[in-house]
């Protein structure tokens, strides 16, 4: 159990920090200045999760802290989901990936807010507010651009057709998830889906054909992309070993 425990809270920590990693690269480059800022302050909740649950499973591991976690572990050792490692340079593609993540967070932490671990329904309370922001943000941005100029139209309907396929991983658990959560992510997609397909309606997109679904990502199978985001983000903390932050 102890095992499943802290695998599960790597997982969800390393999913959190990587899309945080991501979306940091929009910092500086964001489309004005206030949409810039607010991409960064979700980068920065991202990364306040990340570290939430690192710092339990630290706690559970022991001999080990955060820092080492996030930072001192290879590409094989990351569990996240494929979906938010893989690079962006597109608004429409950034934001519809944080709705879809988003979406899956809010429900997910909803119920984990209820777990029989106080310490994960702890983390799960503390930030189901950011995430509810995080939802509201990236939905307005989903129907904004869905609904807009034929441009930002065509724009999101190709970042749509490519995500599509990435966001089955989120759903199917493995068994160190099935150990720690049951059948809870079988319980969610049904609400993600149906919330999803109405925020896409009102977007005027239209819903993927049923598509292959890339996994892997779970069990530490990653993109080429994965090694380069990990070379950038290490790259201090592996050149100045112990380096106090």
């Amino acid at each position: 159990m102890s095992q499943d425990l802290i695998r599960y809270c790597l997982a969800t920590a390393d999913n959190a920090l990587i899309l945080g990693q991501r979306n940091a690269e929009w910092c500086g480059h964001g489309p004005v200045l206030e949409q810039d800022i607010a991409i960064t302050n979700i980068s920065l909740d991202l990364i306040g999760q990340a570290r939430l649950f690192y710092q339990y499973a630290a706690e559970l591991i022991g001999d080990t802290d955060e820092d080492k976690l996030a930072f001192l572990r290879t590409e094989r050792e990351f569990n996240n989901v494929l979906l938010v490692e893989l690079p962006v340079n597109d608004w429409s593609y950034t934001t519809l990936r944080q709705y879809f993540f988003s979406q899956y967070q809010q429900l997910l932490f909803e119920q984990l807010s209820r777990h029989s671990d106080p310490q994960i329904a702890a983390i799960a309370q503390k930030t189901k507010k950011e995430v509810d922001y995080h939802v509201t943000w990236s939905r307005d941005w989903v129907i904004r651009l869905g609904d807009g100029t034929t441009e930002s139209h065509e724009r999101i309907q190709y970042a749509l057709t490519d995500w599509w396929g990435y966001t089955g991983e989120l759903f199917k658990a493995t068994d160190y998830e099935t150990s720690i959560i049951g059948t809870l992510l079988t319980d969610i997609y049904t609400k993600w889906h149906e919330a999803v397909e109405a925020t896409l309606q009102e977007a005027t997109l239209l819903m993927p054909e049923k598509t292959f679904m890339h996994q892997g990502g779970k069990s530490g199978i990653h993109t080429e992309h994965m090694g380069r985001l990990l070379a950038e983000m290490q790259y201090m903390q592996r050149t100045y070993p112990n380096s106090q932050w």
